[in-house]
This record gives structure tokens, sequence and C-alpha cells, in this order.
């Protein structure tokens, strides 16, 4: 939506002037635009940290005899630095003799 009215303002803008201010006004939005893409190009080339493994709202888990249930996440400790965000994780129940966890297991 914005685009389209970039151009439409754009093209009204051309229309009015004449040739030779025309013609420098297209250069000066030229080079804004390939310095904005430039800045795009390298921001998404950049490493974020932002990225990471995000669990939220996860439903109850119940472990049987000498079973395991997770409730949450279950990551490697080789991902140990990937970040991990875990948030209102459902109920872990054990009572049957297995291990349960609401939350987070590194392995």
């Amino acid at each position: 939506m914005v685009t389209c009215l970039v151009v439409a303002g754009l093209s009204v803008v051309f229309l009015v002037t004449e040739r030779d201010e025309s013609s420098w006004i297209a250069t000066v939005v030229s080079a804004l635009v390939a310095v904005a893409a430039l800045g795009v190009a390298v921001w998404a080339v950049l490493p974020s940290a932002a990225l990471g493994v995000r669990v939220s709202g996860t439903g109850s888990a119940t472990a049987g005899q000498g079973g395991r249930a997770v409730s949450g996440y279950v990551g490697s400790a080789d991902d140990a630095s990937t970040p991990v965000e875990v948030s209102e994780t459902g109920d872990a129940d054990a009572t049957a003799g297995g291990d349960a966890v609401s939350g987070v297991v590194v392995r």
C-alpha cells in the first residue's frame, strides 16, 4: 500500500515539474532507494539475537512408569548458545513412576 502511494506521488511530481527538475528528483530518489536496499541487505546477512526457540502454552504431559514426559522444550547441550524462551507450560505429571518436566530439559 505504501509503495503504491509513493509511486503515485512521484508520478504526480514528475507530471507537474519541468523535465530538468524531474530528472534531478528521479536521481535523488534512485540514490536513496539504493542506499535503503543496501541497508536491508546488510541487515538480512547479520546474525540476529532474536532468533531462537520460543515455546508457549503447551498442554499437559503425563509420564508412565519408567517413561519421560516434557511439557515445554527439550534441547541438546550442543544448542546451548541458542536462546530459549519457555512460558505458560502445562502440567507435568510423574505420579505413575516416570520422569516429568514442565519447562526446559537440556541433554
